[in-house]
């Protein structure tokens, strides 16, 4: 396993065009060639010699760390999440993703390849649910069988000379399936356990917001849409998530801001366009504002 994340290496990379470097899964270094690993974080190897894994870069399989070690901080879509001792990271396939410099990743790491388990288990884990939170606190039992669950994993993974490699594969998915449904209610538990402590004003609000932020950014305007007065929209807001709707609203503009900048080749006055601002200058001074640097600074610094 790598110094800050799972057993990568000579994986090879790919391009999407876009500048930021996408590794495929290192189905090389894989035991018997399965479409999975898993083991303990720790000094090692890296994805690619030639790409630090502190800068940002983005992966096309699913990787889960939990962490036996922290705090830690990860970089994930452009969001900072620190992980404690106890606390799983779930990164899916795509994601803009960086590792800490200066953090140590201790604990043990699964990585799986995209299309290793069969549909109808991909669909009941929620393997492509990116609405979900990727960091994921159980509690003590349920990390009990989650440790359980991911050990009694690594010991079929490890173990290449019991069974034929048909069956060796059969039943790690069988058991990478049982460790995955208990990860996926965790992951189902967590989300709706975030929506019960939100105020119906505030969903309804940030269900607005996403529909339309690229359009809207005038928190009158969602205030009049859905039926509120502005002061309820602000009070709801920020009990919610502790700013006002303005600087929700903002966050999430500059947010796809981001993700345009990083993921595509489109021109900045284009990228302007398509979260709100015909005006290109507009558009720079308000990321600006927001992120301490230029958008033509902040792709540069991806490359």
């Amino acid at each position: 396993m790598t110094d800050r994340t799972t057993q990568g290496g000579a994986g090879g990379e790919g391009g999407t065009g876009d500048g930021i470097r996408t590794f495929p899964f290192p189905v090389d270094l894989s035991l018997s060639g399965v479409g999975m690993q898993v083991g303990a974080m720790g000094t090692g190897r890296v994805w690619h010699v030639d790409a630090p894994l502190d800068r940002v870069h983005r992966i096309d399989f699913h990787v889960v760390m939990l962490f036996h070690e922290g705090p830690v901080r990860h970089m994930i879509d452009f969001a900072e999440y620190e992980a404690s001792p106890g606390d799983i990271l779930w990164i899916r396939p795509g994601q803009v993703h960086r590792f800490s410099r200066t953090d140590r990743y201790r604990g043990t790491v699964l990585i799986m390849q995209p299309g290793f388990l069969p549909r109808a288990t991909v669909e009941a884990t929620g393997l492509y649910r990116y609405d979900q939170p990727p960091l994921l606190r159980p509690g003590a039992a349920q990390l009990a069988a989650l440790e359980h669950s991911l050990t009694q994993l690594e010991r079929e993974y490890v173990d290449t000379t019991t069974l034929p490699l048909s069956l060796h594969t059969s039943v790690l998915r069988h058991s990478l399936t049982a460790f995955l449904l208990r990860l996926a209610h965790l992951a189902a538990s967590s989300a709706e356990a975030a929506r019960e402590q939100t105020d119906t004003t505030f969903t309804r609000f940030r269900d607005a917001v996403e529909k339309d932020f690229a359009t809207n950014h005038s928190v009158s305007a969602y205030a009049d849409a859905l039926g509120y007065s502005r002061r309820t929209l602000v009070r709801a807001v920020r009990a919610a998530t502790g700013e006002t709707p303005k600087g929700f609203i903002d966050k999430r503009v500059v947010l796809e801001a981001k993700r345009l900048l990083a993921h595509t080749e489109m021109p900045i006055g284009r990228i302007g366009v398509a979260v709100g601002f015909p005006d290109s200058a507009n558009f720079s001074k308000f990321f600006h504002q927001h992120t301490g640097t230029s958008p033509v600074v902040f792709r540069a610094e991806l490359r």
